[in-house]
């Protein structure tokens, strides 16, 4: 069954995060989709400090850099798939090493993983409901 949430700021979509990350074990790819500014980032800064891999602050899009790890023991990939066009494009990432040891993977614009999963997926979708206000559904595996 969908689980929804409706925030009305980024710090309640941050705490949101911090609290569904108690409930992430390793290893699992949560898929995040999402117009711009749905709060993918925001959300995954609360995922990052739920699972005590780096503090929300440290926390950036890699929409640049693509891919951020975060966390020594407990690592915590974040990607940002935005910027993807091709499956050369992707490949050029090196997130085959992500999958190598047991991790939780974020990935924005995940819509663009050209890939089936060899780890768990949670799929959890952001909308915009104007102001700050974000609708949050983690939907059912397929």
């Amino acid at each position: 069954m969908p689980e929804e949430i409706i925030t009305h700021s980024a710090e309640e979509t941050i705490q949101w995060g911090r609290e569904f990350a108690k409930r992430l074990q390793p290893p699992v790819l949560v898929l995040l989709t999402g117009e711009l500014g749905t709060g993918k980032t925001a959300l995954t800064k609360g995922l990052v400090s739920g699972l005590g891999a780096a503090n929300e602050n440290d926390v950036t899009s890699p929409t640049f850099t693509l891919v951020h790890v975060y966390g020594l023991l407990a690592r915590v990939y974040h990607a940002d798939l935005y910027r993807i066009e091709t499956f050369h494009d992707f490949e050029t990432l090196g997130l085959e090493d992500m999958f190598a040891t047991p991790a939780v993977a974020i990935l924005e614009w995940s819509e663009k993983f050209p890939l089936p999963s060899p780890w768990p997926v949670v799929r959890v979708r952001l909308e915009h409901l104007g102001a700050d206000s974000r609708r949050i559904s983690v939907l059912d595996p397929e």
